[in-house]
């Protein structure tokens, strides 16, 4: 698989997550942090996360074939998800066990796909 398709791939996940995020953040979140998810605070914090979502993919599928800015903005991308594992790793021990290593596992081989993937595209 070619690099800019790694990003695409990436990129529709993003957008896939961030529609989610925005639709039914109780629901998505909870995936991530359990039943605190449910809460109204929790919720627009999730909504806030789905829109970067839903733009850092949408933005990346747009640009990923310009030169230059496409590498940048799936490296942009892949930061984001490395603060997502970062911050997960941060309170893991609050979170639900299944949940934490799931986004764990995902954000972590989203950060270093992207990464990679930025490195390889000219």
């Amino acid at each position: 698989m070619r690099a800019r398709d790694v990003a695409r791939a990436i990129a529709a996940g993003r957008v896939l997550a961030g529609v989610a995020f925005l639709v039914a953040p109780a629901l998505a979140g909870r995936g991530w942090i359990g039943a605190d998810a449910e809460r109204p605070a929790v919720r627009a914090i999730f909504r806030a996360l789905g829109v970067r979502d839903l733009i850092l993919g949408l933005l990346t599928l747009h640009v990923v074939d310009r030169p230059g800015v496409g590498r940048r903005t799936v490296a942009t991308c892949a930061a984001a998800d490395a603060v997502d594992f970062a911050a997960t790793l941060a309170a893991r021990d609050a979170l639900p066990p299944a949940a934490a290593n799931g986004v764990l596992a995902v954000a972590a081989g989203a950060a270093v796909a992207g990464a990679a993937a930025a490195a390889a595209i000219a």
